[in-house]
């Protein structure tokens, strides 16, 4: 997953990173006197790092503060320019303005995901409203409107470049959809809902982590976590004691529905209260309950894209995406559903043959699916997934894995700098060059999970490279793999060895960048098309000479034994009927909720996503969705009506890893050609153009079938 932060007018960012938790990490500290504050002008680290280690609670409002009122003072005077519109006065002029704005949301937002406390998560909730307002300022302003109408008039004739024809066609745009061709009526209208739908999503993040802490499953016997790994009951133990619970081993659960331990619990009735602990997060009333946050935000959402002129909320997102058009999304998904559902049903009847040859004597859960999955994969292929984790030690896996086939497959070099400031001790920092030694710019790697850190994966940017002011980029991947303690290897899962395959993949569409505006920068690309990259870059996570490079037994020095590699990739479509289920149960809420007009909002939040499910074919009780409404915090931000966007850009990737597979692989020519026809073009050209440059012609979506083990009819992407 990434975040993006593109030029300084997309402080709708504040509506797109998920809240933050109250874990209190961090005491709140004492105004600092303006002259001090870090924001208020440019770091003088390397790469304009941001000097973390001077950034205090107290910087952060007041730096908006400034923020937003430099910015309406830079947009004033561009408005009000006596000077007939050009492009430089105008475009040009509004990708300088927001200086201290745009400094200080990239690294607010940023570590209100990763490291934030109560003081921050206070400024986050008094400035979501004051942000969209301010945004709205600056897109519903008449008289700097009509200057880029104006220009947008007569762009075929001002001799632009294809990279400054595209910006201004995207600022028309950008103006148009936020509602600039509204009456003043309409206008007062559209900022009131905008304000409510900016506190709302607060609300409904800031609830999910909240929630994910209230919802942890106490343990007071140790007998009862028979199958966990005796570090998980370690960490389980600490958890507890943390949460002031000494001598009891608490269950932290995940922001997915289905919970890690899962696989492993051997006692049955604890599997279920896990389960049944994640699956009610935010419906079980008290104060985190999102039930009418739900409803609400689909209501809003609804009635503003009436507002603008759309059928719904959906329709309006979709326009500016690669799918284009609602019936596109809904085609793949329902091409795709009865087969997913189907594969399901098949992995189910293996996993009840298991329970029925034992005498279990129940049928087949959502909280038994894990635990018998694991058992069906051991009894088909012989393989346990614990018996990969000594191989898959966390500094070797991203040294000898990630960077090597970076550099193999790019010519690029890694070097540890210990001599930056970090925002956590655990976050590390390497700068990055060239093949040449030329630097590219930093990167920063965050890993570990902690209490003040959102749940799931995410790459974002610090500095966006661009060529206007000649910045070179800043990137950061962060993941949730548990800590062990002090003195022990970091072991990875399988899956979490993919993850940092996946989000350095995002990395590099980040430190690739080579536009000239900001607005286009890294990874400013539509929804559906940025998971695409990173998607790509997984493969090389079971590539056979990057494997032999990393999985090593951390204590034996021993690769990985063959045989063991052999079952691994054997079973590389088991449970893809489950994985593409639940993942589709949630695109469809996703769409089913945004596909509503305003009138057509239920009350009742889960009695619709029961029918919504039913309606897909996708009410399969032992695969719930992925993300239940309630606690979906990708569709109250950047993903709203957007989640289908992870299989759209499957499709791409899938066609992507063909042509690599077709032209040799890993080779330095094949990374060159991928970086230079679409990584480092950011959205400074069509998305799908970028496609088509790279791979010679539009994607098919045959070789995701393939993949997945889907017998479906062969369609387009598009």
């Amino acid at each position: 997953m990434t975040q993006k932060l593109s030029l300084a007018l997309a402080i709708a960012l504040c509506l797109a990173v998920p809240g933050a938790t109250f874990a209190d990490d961090h005491a709140t500290q004492a105004a600092e006197p303006v002259s001090a504050n870090p924001f208020f002008t440019a770091s003088t680290l390397p790469y304009q790092l941001p000097p973390f280690d001077q950034i205090q609670d107290a910087h952060y409002a007041p730096a908006f503060e400034k923020g937003m009122a430099d910015q309406l003072a830079e947009v004033a005077a561009i408005a009000n320019n006596a000077a007939a519109p050009t492009f430089e006065n105008t475009i040009v002029a509004m990708e300088k303005t927001g200086t201290v704005l745009t400094r200080t949301a990239a690294v607010f937002f940023n570590l209100a995901g990763a490291n934030t406390n109560p003081a921050m998560q206070k400024v986050q909730a008094e400035m979501a409203p004051k942000l969209a307002a301010h945004q709205d300022a600056i897109l519903l302003d008449g008289k700097l409107f009509a200057r880029v109408k104006s220009l947008h008039e007569q762009r075929d004739s001002l001799g632009l470049d294809a990279e400054s024809l595209r910006l201004l066609e995207r600022y028309h745009t950008d103006f148009v959809r936020a509602g600039a061709n509204l009456s003043d009526a309409d206008k007062t209208t559209l900022k009131a809902m905008n304000a409510e739908l900016a506190t709302l999503a607060t609300t409904f993040s800031q609830n999910v982590l909240k929630e994910v802490q209230a919802s942890g499953v106490l343990v007071s016997d140790v007998k009862e976590l028979d199958g966990l790994s005796a570090d998980a009951i370690t960490a389980a133990a600490e958890a507890a004691k943390a949460a002031g619970k000494e001598g009891q081993y608490l269950i932290a659960l995940m922001n997915t529905s289905g919970q890690p331990p899962l696989s492993s619990l051997t006692n049955r009735a604890l599997r279920k209260k896990i389960m049944d602990a994640s699956l009610t997060r935010g419906s079980r009333g008290g104060e985190f309950d999102n039930r009418a946050i739900v409803a609400r935000v689909a209501k809003l959402r609804a009635e503003r894209a009436a507002l603008l002129g759309y059928e719904n909320h959906a329709t309006y997102v979709l326009e500016d995406e690669t799918a284009g058009t609602v019936a596109a999304v809904n085609k793949l998904m329902s091409d795709l559903a009865p087969a997913a559902v189907a594969n399901a049903r098949k992995e189910a009847a293996d996993m009840q043959a298991i329970i029925d040859a034992e005498k279990g004597g129940f049928a087949l859960e959502a909280a038994d699916w894990a635990f018998y999955a694991e058992k069906v994969r051991q009894a088909k292929y012989d393989f346990d997934e614990s018996q990969l984790r000594p191989y898959f030690e966390m500094t070797s896996v991203l040294e000898n894995g990630v960077f090597h086939a970076a550099g193999q497959l790019y010519g690029l070099q890694f070097k540890k700098r210990t001599d930056l400031p970090t925002y956590h001790p655990d976050v590390v920092v390497y700068e990055v060059f060239e093949a040449d030694g030329k630097p590219l710019g930093l990167f920063l790697g965050d890993f570990y999970a902690r209490s003040n850190k959102r749940g799931g994966a995410w790459m974002n940017a610090y500095v966006p490279q661009n060529g206007l002011t000649g910045t070179l980029p800043v990137v950061a991947n962060h993941q949730n793999i548990p800590k062990p303690a002090a003195g022990q290897p970091t072991l990875m899962t399988f899956d979490e060895v993919t993850t940092m395959f996946h989000e350095f993949g995002h990395a590099l569409h980040g430190l690739f960048s080579n536009v000239k505006y900001p607005q286009f920068s890294g990874t400013s690309v539509p929804r559906d098309f940025v998971e695409y990259p990173s998607q790509v870059n997984e493969m090389w996570a079971t590539w056979p000479t990057i494997l032999a490079n990393y999985a090593k037994h951390h204590e034996t020095g021993e690769p990985i034994p063959q045989a063991l590699l052999d079952k691994v990739l054997a079973t590389e479509q088991f449970g893809q009927g489950h994985a593409t289920t639940e993942y589709l149960a949630a695109a469809m809420l996703d769409q089913s909720w945004h596909q509503l007009a305003a009138n057509e909002v239920p009350s009742d939040t889960l009695a619709f996503e029961a029918q919504a499910l039913k309606a897909a074919g996708l009410d399969y009780a032992p695969v719930p969705p992925r993300y239940r409404s309630t606690y979906f915090s990708h569709i109250m931000g950047g993903y709203s009506a957007g989640y289908y966007a992870y299989l759209w850009s499957e499709v791409l990737d899938a066609e992507s890893v063909e042509w690599f597979k077709e032209n040799g692989g890993l080779k330095r020519e094949n990374g060159d050609h991928f970086r230079k026809t679409l990584l480092s073009r950011g959205g400074s050209v069509d998305a799908m153009q970028l496609f088509r440059d790279f791979r010679g012609r539009d994607p098919q979506v045959g070789p995701l079938l393939k993949r997945r083990g889907l017998e479906v009819a062969p369609a387009s992407a598009k």
